[in-house]
């Protein structure tokens, strides 16, 4: 609790003033009755600025003990939340700058306590996310083990076939928790970024390799808007920058039109920046979608999109190795007409090349 007071003598100021005004008057109206107007310039020399001056010292030393001590409790209940600024301010006893100091108080507190229910609301949702995206593997794994153990352990193709599906529970959990662990460390800045010069069209072009057979059983072409015959050298981390070039072409795949197409072009922005589009000829996000697509778990089609399989924290990984780079990511999308992602690059200076 600050021990300075911010002092306010307008309210005695004004109400010598008005006692002044008024014993004035008073006198003159005495003094003329009684014949002694010639009196009433010593009055207004010396017996008025004695009221003014007596008055003031009483009215504001009284005002500002009755008001201070119950301000004062005010700063004192506020001081509880050592955060507000109310509680670490000098104590005023103006009333017009306690009133607006009050009202600022109740604002910032409004926004704190609607940012509190915003994020218990995203707790909620996103423990419930974690716990349906946990419990499907785990409750597959669990229904093929026993039933293994009910007696189809005898049967060797019915033991292998039951095996290899548990197994591929075990895998998405694994990949889940991996996933969970990157955008853990993601958040709180615990990844270390191995930052290097490299030719992004190259590493373009070596994720549609990984990735050309899981687009040929869709029928989706994964191609460049155009030739590049010349590297474009950017710096950043070449692995996490893959992984978020495969996430993205990953769900391009997942979500494209059969016998579509995924583009990829890579921009100059400004004289250091590059931008890599990843676009697609898909089904499209409705825009009520954009603003929360790039959280953890985060799915447009709450029912059917679990069927393709990852983890829901592709595109949250994504936005969080872009944002570690202090880049920028974007997405637009039309229904039934596609969607772009894109995001920035510093290019590589000749020297970190």
């Amino acid at each position: 609790m600050a021990t300075q007071i911010r002092k306010s003598y307008r309210f005695a100021l004004r109400s010598s003033l008005l006692i002044t005004l008024l014993l004035g008057a008073v006198a003159l109206l005495a003094l003329l009755i009684a014949g002694q107007f010639q009196s009433y310039l010593l009055v207004l020399a010396i017996f008025l600025p004695a009221v003014f001056g007596v008055s003031f010292l009483v009215i504001q030393i009284r005002a500002e003990k009755f008001i201070y001590r119950r301000i004062k409790q005010i700063y004192d209940d506020v001081a509880l939340l050592e955060s507000s600024s109310l509680a670490s301010a000098p104590i005023t006893t103006d009333m017009k700058t306690l009133t607006e100091e009050i009202e600022k108080f109740a604002k910032d507190k409004k926004v704190e306590i609607d940012t509190l229910r915003i994020r218990e609301e995203y707790r909620k949702e996103f423990l419930g996310n974690v716990s349906h995206e946990l419990k499907t593997p785990l409750f597959t794994v669990q229904g093929y083990i026993e039933t293994l153990l009910d007696g189809a352990m005898e049967d060797n193709k019915v033991r292998k076939k039951y095996l290899q599906r548990a197994a591929k529970g075990v895998e998405r959990l694994i990949y889940i928790i991996k996933d969970l662990d990157l955008i853990t460390k993601l958040e709180i800045g615990d990844m270390h970024l191995e930052r290097e010069a490299f030719d992004i069209v190259e590493l373009i072009r070596n994720v549609f390799e990984l990735l050309e057979m899981k687009a040929s059983k869709k029928g989706i072409s994964l191609v460049f808007d155009q030739e590049y015959t010349a590297p474009i050298s950017v710096y950043a981390d070449r692995e996490k920058i893959q992984q978020v070039l495969t996430n993205l072409v990953v769900n391009s795949i997942k979500y494209g039109h059969r016998d579509g197409t995924t583009e990829v072009s890579v921009e100059n922005l400004i004289k250091n920046k590059v931008i890599v589009r990843v676009t697609d000829n898909g089904e499209g996000i409705a825009e009520q979608h954009l603003t929360r697509l790039f959280e953890r778990f985060y799915r447009v089609d709450k029912s059917g999109s679990r069927k393709e399989g990852g983890s829901g924290l592709g595109l949250s990984i994504v936005k969080h190795i872009i944002e570690a780079h202090n880049e920028k990511i974007y997405v637009e999308s039309v229904v039934d007409v596609g969607s772009e992602f894109s995001f920035t690059l510093e290019k590589a200076h000749p020297q970190k090349a």
